[in-house]
């Protein structure tokens, strides 16, 4: 009798993912999703658009304040991306009118 090598679903998934080159892209995709999570209903409501280009996350916010509050905050938002993603993405992020 032989032994198979049993792997997890989910590795199987992500290394085929890896493989076509779709990881960074879903990658991608769950950072920009996961922007309301981290930062809430409130800053949600005042998004416009987000987009992903060179590694840097381009939010664009309605209200001149809430602009300028979530600025000062870029760091931390990173850090939540990161922790609620699971992957570094984005290495900066751009609040934008």
């Amino acid at each position: 009798m032989f032994r198979r090598k049993v792997l997890p679903v989910a590795e199987i998934v992500n290394r085929h993912l890896r493989e076509k080159g779709l990881e960074m892209p879903l990658y991608q995709r769950r950072t920009i999703d996961a922007w309301e999570k981290v930062c809430g209903e409130v800053v949600a409501r005042h998004t416009t658009h987000k987009y992903i280009r060179n590694q840097t996350l381009f939010v664009g916010i309605s209200s001149p304040a809430l602009r300028s509050e979530l600025s000062m905050m870029r760091q931390e938002i990173l850090q939540k991306l990161v922790d609620e993603v699971g992957h570094k993405v984005v290495y900066d992020i751009k609040i934008v009118g």
